[in-house]
């Protein structure tokens, strides 16, 4: 099973998970703190470590950790735990993050989500945020036996190759899959534009390379719609019309709606099926495939850097937004007023 290549966890990785309430159905660690980087953020010594924990209530795990490190949260805390899960389950990508936290002698963010939204962004890619998350290598810290989470993780990665396979040539080398797999998440994401490191893809997928090969080598070997000749280290796939139609008939549902959505004509009210038939045989499916992604994360990532700067602690939000492009922050603040119209009264 392709999730096997996931399973890794050091001392140091659970030193700091003792640190929060145990009720984890899911955690991981991710970034540059855990994988090397090239370019800025090839400090890895001293890179912020980047996690994830998966809840199954939000509610009751909120209320343990405010109990238990009640110095982590914004003004929020003082709402309780149903407002901090309501805002984290109905803003930006449903995932609440608790950045610049010191714990156990290294500077953390961590970021809270529903076991149940996790799993339906995972197979929908509702958002494609911590979804995305998940198709790049991760070290997965601590995971209980929901059949129903494993299963969606498992599909995750094969959508993320599918969707790679339907934007590249017949014939490409690994690292191109690999390029365009982590790729996938940042589609349309406006901190690309604005914000991040525009190479940030390539300093990704460059020194890891091996863990991704660990990641998806074997949903590779056991797909019947690659070549995957290891060892030249290049594949090969059908680019005919039915070969990309079976493709498309496979992706996520909010892709192939977003691709609906994108390719049908004002009036016409094509079925999703009749649409990704048009697509498999447009020379610009790839393209298409694209557009559609870019409508995914476009939105969620907004909204999600909105919610991050505004439920940060006052210090660590006039940091974060001292560092941010002057643009960016205009449109943080306008996204804020128009997604959280409560904003402007209770925000620190």
């Amino acid at each position: 099973m392709a999730l096997q290549a996931l399973q890794s966890s050091g001392v140091a990785f659970r030193k700091i998970l003792s640190h929060f309430p145990e009720e984890l159905s899911l955690a991981f660690a991710y970034g540059s703190g855990v994988y090397r980087q090239a370019g800025p953020n090839s400090d890895q010594k001293n890179a912020m470590l980047d996690f994830v924990f998966t809840v199954d209530d939000p509610v009751a795990w909120h209320s343990k950790n405010l109990k238990k490190n009640w110095s982590h949260y914004s003004f929020l805390k003082l709402l309780g735990p149903k407002v901090i899960t309501s805002v984290q389950n109905n803003y930006g990508a449903g995932v609440y993050y608790n950045p610049l936290i010191m714990c156990d002698g290294r500077l953390i963010k961590y970021g809270v989500i529903s076991t149940s939204i996790l799993i339906e962004d995972l197979l929908s890619w509702n958002n494609l945020y911590i979804a995305g998350r998940l198709q790049k290598p991760v070290k997965i810290v601590a995971m209980n036996e929901n059949a129903t989470l494993r299963s969606a993780l498992d599909k995750n990665l094969k959508s993320a190759l599918t969707a790679a396979f339907l934007m590249l040539p017949e014939s490409f080398s690994e690292e191109d899959l690999f390029l365009e797999i982590a790729g996938l998440s940042y589609s349309g994401d406006f901190r690309m534009v604005v914000g991040e490191e525009k190479t940030k893809v390539l300093n990704i997928v460059k020194p890891n390379v091996a863990h991704f090969r660990e990641l998806y080598g074997s949903i590779l070997r056991d797909s019947p719609q690659v070549v995957y000749k290891t060892q030249q280290g290049r594949l090969e796939i059908d680019k005919s019309p039915e070969g990309q139609f079976t493709q498309l008939m496979t992706l996520p549902r909010t892709l192939q709606q977003q691709i609906n959505h994108i390719m049908d004509p004002p009036g016409k009210n094509r079925d999703v099926e009749e649409t990704l038939l048009q697509v498999a045989y447009d020379p610009d499916c790839g393209s298409v495939v694209r557009l559609g992604l870019s409508a995914i994360v476009r939105p969620s990532s907004i909204r999600q850097s909105t919610k991050g700067i505004f439920t940060a602690e006052l210090l660590s939000k006039s940091k974060a937004i001292q560092t941010l492009h002057p643009l960016y922050v205009f449109f943080l603040e306008a996204c804020w007023v128009f997604t959280f119209p409560w904003g402007s009264e209770v925000s620190p």
